[in-house]
């Protein structure tokens, strides 16, 4: 008997993935919950497992194929002795078993060809003035060329293409993904570059002032990699998974408030604290969820049915992808845990979306959403509303403002623009200023309440 293997829906935004790599060979025993292959989804690359035991018979989508959720990829039979008839009888697999002769042939070739060039060389050495170093060089490329014909390289398309940009063998590269894939940062690391990380509202760069030189040194190392002038890029698969929620976005009557928060304390209490490994992004969520406490009707979102008021308080933060889109890993019920071993879990999540290594949960499930973009030294901005959230938090920098004190004296403080984003469905303009005074009174006046 055999059984299909479907393009699965990884996420509730997906309506196609990609093949990244079949980690399994036709003719390969499978067993039960066991990685067949992996597929690149709307926000991370993840794990197909397989829901029986038996045998890869036949691969119908090659890797580096998209295809739509639910369409047939590839078939597992129960028997070995199934795998002959499925493969007769699928015209695909035939095709693709065709171009994989045609492949291997080819490979063949091209390794006898190194391999009688290298026999050439050796036996034309005295005629060749070179110096030994040179000779050395020269075989050692013949021997790489060698290996990549004769071993199979697991690397994300990105790793790939940094690794032709910057001339990086691949072969000699150690993979730090899952089955030992070489990600983007092992490409990075091997060339002797420093690794750029998504860019996100903070690390060592508080919400507080920075100066122009900062700002500048920020933008470079964590900005998008874009095409080059007069180049027309295709959207990537998360590209159009953001595009999708924008466009929904727009069919939300949504309302826009403000406030300015003084943050003297606040920044005064980040010091304290980011010696031991404490961010500021984890500060300013484990606020935003301690104020939500008290205002659940912001953290409650619109559905057909009625307004929906989640069981958790789940704060997501958006994080803008080095090779373009957006995702928000989440970090669950943070007003119920430390600041410090919720500093872990989010540094830890960062590096895990950094190489596409999320759970589906571990970024659809947030309730409330941040985004920070104080550390690019903005004054204010507002935030387009996720799709399945009431609101969201724009955080601005914090910058030496002229402020007019209730005495009537004037006095120069550090300020901070947020902006919150609600769907008027389901939040009212009185809510979103009650959550926005509470808010503010927190981090100006109780900062040292966030530790536990």
């Amino acid at each position: 008997m055999s059984h299909e293997i479907f393009m699965p829906a990884l996420s509730s935004t997906m309506t196609e993935g990609k093949i990244v790599e079949w980690l399994k060979n036709p003719g390969d025993k499978v067993e039960r919950g066991e990685s067949v292959l992996v597929v690149e989804s709307d926000k991370a690359d993840m794990d197909v497992e397989s829901f029986q035991d038996g045998f890869l018979a036949a691969v119908l989508m090659p890797a580096g194929s998209t295809a739509p959720v639910g369409e047939t990829i590839g078939i597992i039979v129960e028997t070995e002795d199934e795998i002959t008839s499925v493969q007769k009888n699928n015209k695909t697999f035939k095709i693709q078993s065709d171009e994989n002769k045609k492949d291997i042939q080819s490979e063949n070739k091209n390794e006898e060809e190194s391999v009688k060039s290298a026999k050439t060389l050796k036996r034309e050495e005295p005629k060749i003035k070179k110096t030994e170093e040179e000779i050395i060089k020269h075989d050692s490329q013949i021997d790489a060329s060698t290996a990549n014909s004769t071993s199979r390289v697991i690397a994300s398309p990105k790793a790939k293409k940094l690794a032709s940009q910057n001339g990086v063998d691949l072969t000699k590269v150690r993979g730090t993904g899952p089955h030992g894939r070489i990600q983007a940062e092992d490409v990075l690391k091997a060339k002797g570059q420093p690794i750029s990380v998504p860019w996100i509202g903070e690390g060592d760069y508080s919400a507080g002032i920075i100066n122009n030189k900062e700002v500048k040194s920020i933008s470079k190392e964590m900005g998008n990699s874009f095409g080059k002038p007069g180049e027309t890029v295709q959207f990537n698969t998360l590209q159009k998974a953001v595009n999708k929620n924008m466009e929904s976005s727009l069919d939300v009557p949504c309302f826009r408030v403000g406030y300015s928060i003084k943050t003297q304390n606040l920044d005064n209490f980040y010091k304290k604290v980011k010696q031991n490994g404490v961010t500021m992004t984890a500060i300013l969520a484990k606020a935003v969820a301690k104020t939500l406490n008290n205002h659940p009707q912001v953290n409650a979102s619109f559905s057909e049915n009625g307004i929906k008021y989640p069981d958790s308080i789940n704060i997501a933060i958006a994080v803008a992808m080095e090779d373009g889109g957006l995702i928000t890993p989440v970090l669950k019920d943070p007003s119920k845990t430390d600041l410090f071993e919720l500093s872990r879990e989010w540094k830890d999540l960062v590096k895990r979306s950094r190489s596409k290594q999320l759970e589906p949960e571990e970024y659809s499930t947030g309730t409330f959403t941040i985004s920070n973009l104080g550390m690019f030294g903005v004054d204010r901005f507002d935030a387009i509303l996720p799709p399945g959230t009431g609101a969201i938090l724009a955080i601005a920098a914090s910058k030496s403002t002229v402020v007019a004190n209730d005495n009537g004296s004037i006095s120069v403080e550090k300020v901070m623009q947020v902006n919150l984003t609600a769907d008027h469905r389901v939040i009212y303009g009185a809510d979103g200023a009650a959550f926005l005074k509470e808010l503010a009174d927190l981090i100006e006046n109780s900062p040292d309440a966030l530790v536990t």
